[in-house]
């Protein structure tokens, strides 16, 4: 009986003994496994002050970059027509075709067949719906401020970003100094 207790007692301190390492090992084999598949983790960072995106990778590797054009008006999105691209960090909530979407951009040319490009990356906006990435039928409209408060690209460059991205990728919109000093002056007239 003194035998068969004194194994048990052997076994227990062995198990005592084995049980962190073996956890250890587990754990180290699921970081490396973890670590593979970041290869898929970007973020996207837009510049309202550069206008443009970009794409970088977990590592911090440069994968896209592309002009974009923002909201005609400056300053953070307050209210829904207040022509102004929403400042913050979001993430991708769908990716849809949008090839045949239509929209009338209130400039009197009426419905405009394909406004949205091949894509729209629909982005989740707390309290805004309906704002996004997406492409243009208006290629001189890149760089400048002449959006309803979406994010526009080329058509080509949303082909080539479309791959890169999924449902919750993260999204960076980062003002311009001119968003930020019109808000400033802006909240010290009121």
């Amino acid at each position: 009986m003194k035998t068969k207790r004194k194994w048990l007692v052997y076994l227990l301190y062995l198990l005592i003994a084995v049980l962190p390492y073996g956890g250890l090992y587990y754990l180290h084999d699921w970081y490396k496994r973890s670590i593979n598949n970041k290869e898929e983790a970007i973020i996207i960072i837009v510049s309202k002050e550069d206008m443009s995106l970009s794409v970088y990778d977990y590592s911090g590797v440069l994968r896209f970059l592309a002009p974009i054009a923002c909201g005609k008006n400056y300053g953070n999105k307050e209210e829904e027509g207040d022509m102004k691209t929403p400042e913050g960090i979001f993430h991708v909530s769908e990716i849809v075709n949008s090839a045949t979407w239509k929209h009338d951009f209130k400039d009197g040319n009426g419905e405009i067949e394909n406004a949205y490009g091949p894509y729209f990356i629909r982005l989740a906006i707390p309290n805004h719906k309906g704002l996004g990435i997406h492409g243009t039928h208006d290629t001189e409209s890149i760089g400048h401020r002449e959006t309803e408060g979406c994010i526009r690209l080329r058509n080509n460059d949303l082909r080539a970003l479309v791959p890169l991205v999924k449902c919750g990728t993260v999204v960076v919109v980062i003002p311009s100094v001119m968003d930020v000093v019109k808000t400033e002056i802006l909240d010290y007239k009121e």
